[in-house]
């Protein structure tokens, strides 16, 4: 078993989207990421889930140490992703993996996505630590620079894992309510506050937002400060675990409530700038929540289609039974869709990071959108797979409750779907986001009548009232999100048809366009539920005038 062969969409994918020698240089790290997914690091993850870390308040001797265990199988995982692959480092500094640059987003996602089909925790404080040295990077390197070469180390003996500490009690979704004070120091500052829902609580670089006096309201009060795990002297920082959270999903990480007893803290960047610096920070992990989204349903499809090859019902595979196939042939798709999305929206933060403003107007938008979308869509997939399994997917026996507990996280963390529509109705107000969106994705003939209603329809909305903007904003961000994703379908489907000759890619499309106009699996194309199915699902090469026939008939 590896999990990048069993993956019909990725490598093709990546034959599109990547140079030549970036595709090359990623193949043998496919290979072997794919076997540890399916194999050591499944059971590591299995473990790790099963054996959640715990808090050690007090040494024996009676001292304050606020140190977290974890079982083996958590630091095996972590190892293979932050040392091994250098997961959070690739992104700053060249060498990883042999790349002679830093790694694309591109190659980041796709590994990424990988290692989650196994182990969904550890990819949180992954992200976090990838985040955080992008944060300091872009805004304080000169200060930061010890910070940032340690976050993106993957020597065992001097990395570090970074946290980003948002939620307060009286405050999650609305940041202005942050109630922590900070205070200076002269040499330093002090941070005296509550965090409620901490994950990574014993990072060893902390940023986090606190109110400077004399500042203003809201969120203009509030600045960006690092916490280290350690003072400058080599003590422990006031940072105080109150407790882990005993979590539905991403049990193999600690997440935890955290009490700052004036920590030692030092400014980063202008602290004016604050609120700006962490949606920055939390921008990336939005998208990487929609990687983790993405990694979900694959493993979950790849699950359901194994099973019902195996398992008779009535004398009958499931795997080849009608109804069954209607039930697969929606999560196959989504999957593919899903995938596409993310790898897009990778390469425009590669542009984007390199001066390309297009770019980064379109990722503005595409990152919400592909995390309110997506998230959503790993809960019902990952749910479905649980009763395709029948009462085997709700044993613990089985890899499907995991699934299940961990995608109802994605649409919860950095961001629930409703303040994720909100900030794509920001994208439309400020920005006409959905004419940027037009205009990049709208002149492909499949969907380009799509795309000119969905811009008419975008005008429209910002006629209304704000009240009434808001209420439509969740089903509208939907929208869009689906009509870019079945442009990049078609655009896979174009370049596999005139460079391979196979025509699965535009099955493919074609169905996820049936299955957008009527909403019903049943209206899908008939060779798609019953002639190439199983290329459908598993990979394959369904001749193109296979297709051309089925259009005469």
């Amino acid at each position: 078993m590896n999990y990048a062969d069993r993956d019909p969409a990725l490598r093709p994918l990546l034959d599109r989207v990547l140079s030549a020698d970036d595709r090359t240089r990623i193949e043998p790290h496919l290979a072997e990421l794919g076997a540890l997914a399916a194999g050591e690091l499944d059971e590591q993850a299995a473990l790790a889930d099963a054996n959640p870390p715990c808090l050690v308040p007090y040494a024996p001797q009676g001292e304050r140490i606020d140190a977290i265990t974890f079982h083996p199988a958590h630091d095996k995982a972590a190892a293979l992703a932050y040392e091994r692959f250098g997961l959070a480092a690739m992104s700053h500094r060249a060498g990883v993996l042999g790349w002679p640059t830093k790694v694309p987003h591109t190659v980041k996602y796709a590994l990424s996505y990988l290692y989650v089909q196994s182990e969904f925790g550890m990819a949180c404080p992954l992200s976090m630590t990838d985040s955080a040295a992008r944060v300091l990077r872009l805004f304080d390197p000169e200060r930061y620079a010890a910070e940032i070469a340690a976050l993106s180390s993957t020597d065992p003996q001097l990395r570090a894992t970074g946290a980003m500490f948002m939620t307060e009690k009286q405050g999650g979704t609305d940041v202005g309510l942050t109630a922590t004070v900070a205070t200076d120091q002269g040499t330093h500052w002090t941070l005296t506050g509550k965090k409620w829902f901490a994950s990574n609580p014993g990072a060893d670089v902390i940023l986090t937002l606190a109110r400077v006096p004399g500042q203003g309201e809201g969120t203009r009060g509030l600045g960006m400060f690092l916490v280290p795990r350690l003072r400058p002297d080599g003590t422990r920082n006031a940072v105080r675990i109150d407790r882990l959270k005993d979590k539905l999903g991403s049990r193999s990480i600690a997440s935890g409530e955290v009490t700052l007893d004036e920590a030692y803290a030092t400014p980063v960047g202008q602290l004016a700038d604050g609120f700006r610096q962490m949606a920055e920070m939390l921008n990336v992990s939005r998208l990487s929540n929609a990687m983790r989204a993405t990694a979900l349903m694959r493993r979950a499809v790849r699950e359901s289609i194994d099973h019902t090859r195996v398992r008779h019902v009535f004398g009958k595979p499931l795997f080849d039974q009608p109804l069954m196939r209607a039930t697969l042939l929606p999560m196959v798709l989504d999957t593919e869709a899903a995938l596409h999305l993310v790898v897009e929206a990778a390469q425009r933060l590669t542009a984007a990071d390199s001066g390309d403003e297009d770019a980064r107007a379109i990722v503005r938008v595409l990152t919400p959108l592909a995390k309110h979308t997506l998230c959503k869509r790993a809960r019902t997939v990952t749910g479905e797979a649980m009763e395709i399994r029948g009462g085997n997917g709700y044993i613990e026996d089985w890899v499907n409750p995991r699934l299940v507990r961990d995608a109802h996280l994605g649409s919860i963390w950095e961001g629930s779907s409703n303040v994720i529509a909100l900030d794509v109705l920001r994208c439309l107000r400020r920005r006409h986001a959905h004419h940027t969106l037009h205009d990049t994705y709208g002149h492909h003939a499949a969907t380009e009548t799509r795309w000119q209603a969905l811009r008419a329809e975008g005008d429209a909305l910002l006629q209304l009232p704000p009240d009434e903007q808001e209420m439509r904003a969740g089903r509208y961000a939907d929208a869009l999100t689906h009509a870019v994703m079945e442009t990049l379908l078609h655009n896979q489907a174009d370049h596999e048809a005139h460079t391979t000759g196979n025509g699965r890619a535009l099955l493919v499309a074609r169905c996820y366009s049936a299955l957008l106009d009527e909403g019903d699996p049943a209206a899908l194309p008939r060779p798609a539920l019953r002639d190439h199915f199983a290329a459908l699902a598993d990979g394959g090469h369904i001749p193109l005038d296979h297709l051309q026939e089925y259009e005469r008939a």
